[in-house]
Protein backbone atom coordinates (compact mmCIF):
# COMPACT_ATOMS: atom_id res chain seq x y z
CA UNK A 1 0.00 0.00 0.00
CA UNK A 2 1.52 3.36 -1.00
CA UNK A 3 2.13 5.92 1.71
CA UNK A 4 0.00 9.07 1.93
CA UNK A 5 2.88 11.07 0.46
CA UNK A 6 3.14 8.67 -2.49
CA UNK A 7 -0.62 8.84 -3.03
CA UNK A 8 -0.54 12.65 -2.94
CA UNK A 9 2.32 12.69 -5.44
CA UNK A 10 0.39 10.39 -7.78
CA UNK A 11 -2.73 12.63 -7.53
CA UNK A 12 -0.53 15.62 -8.33
CA UNK A 13 0.95 13.85 -11.36
CA UNK A 14 -2.54 12.93 -12.54
CA UNK A 15 -3.67 16.54 -12.15
CA UNK A 16 -0.58 17.81 -13.97
CA UNK A 17 -1.16 15.37 -16.82
CA UNK A 18 -4.77 16.53 -17.07
CA UNK A 19 -3.62 20.20 -17.05
CA UNK A 20 -1.13 19.55 -19.88
CA UNK A 21 -3.75 17.67 -21.90
CA UNK A 22 -6.18 20.57 -21.52
CA UNK A 23 -3.89 23.61 -21.61
CA UNK A 24 -1.04 22.29 -23.73
CA UNK A 25 2.60 21.55 -22.91
CA UNK A 26 4.81 24.35 -21.66
CA UNK A 27 1.93 26.45 -20.32
CA UNK A 28 2.77 27.61 -16.79
CA UNK A 29 0.47 26.52 -13.98
CA UNK A 30 -0.76 29.49 -11.92
CA UNK A 31 -0.43 29.14 -8.15
CA UNK A 32 -4.23 29.25 -7.78
CA UNK A 33 -4.89 26.52 -10.38
CA UNK A 34 -7.26 23.79 -9.20
CA UNK A 35 -7.89 20.64 -11.24
CA UNK A 36 -10.85 18.32 -10.75
CA UNK A 37 -9.76 14.72 -11.26
CA UNK A 38 -12.02 12.11 -12.91
CA UNK A 39 -12.96 10.70 -9.49
CA UNK A 40 -14.36 14.12 -8.52
CA UNK A 41 -11.61 15.15 -6.11
CA UNK A 42 -10.04 18.55 -6.52
CA UNK A 43 -6.28 19.01 -6.51
CA UNK A 44 -4.69 22.40 -5.89
CA UNK A 45 -2.23 21.89 -8.72
CA UNK A 46 -0.44 25.23 -8.42
CA UNK A 47 0.23 24.68 -4.72
CA UNK A 48 1.27 21.07 -5.38
CA UNK A 49 3.83 22.16 -7.99
CA UNK A 50 5.21 24.87 -5.72
CA UNK A 51 5.53 22.47 -2.78
CA UNK A 52 7.01 19.71 -4.94
CA UNK A 53 9.59 22.10 -6.38
CA UNK A 54 10.53 23.32 -2.90
CA UNK A 55 10.98 19.69 -1.74
CA UNK A 56 12.55 18.32 -4.91
CA UNK A 57 15.65 17.20 -3.01
CA UNK A 58 13.41 14.65 -1.23
CA UNK A 59 11.98 13.16 -4.43
CA UNK A 60 13.27 9.81 -5.63
CA UNK A 61 14.63 9.20 -9.13
CA UNK A 62 11.34 7.70 -10.34
CA UNK A 63 9.37 10.76 -9.21
CA UNK A 64 11.85 13.16 -10.80
CA UNK A 65 11.74 11.15 -14.02
CA UNK A 66 7.93 11.28 -14.09
CA UNK A 67 8.02 15.08 -13.69
CA UNK A 68 10.74 15.42 -16.32
CA UNK A 69 8.68 13.38 -18.80
CA UNK A 70 5.81 15.84 -18.30
CA UNK A 71 8.10 18.73 -19.19
CA UNK A 72 8.93 20.07 -15.73
CA UNK A 73 12.32 21.64 -16.36
CA UNK A 74 13.57 21.77 -12.76
CA UNK A 75 12.99 18.02 -12.29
Amino acid sequence: MPSRAQQAFQRGLEALTQWIDHEGPGRPVPRKAVVTLPDGTETKLGVWISNTKARRDKLDAEQLDALHKLGIEWA
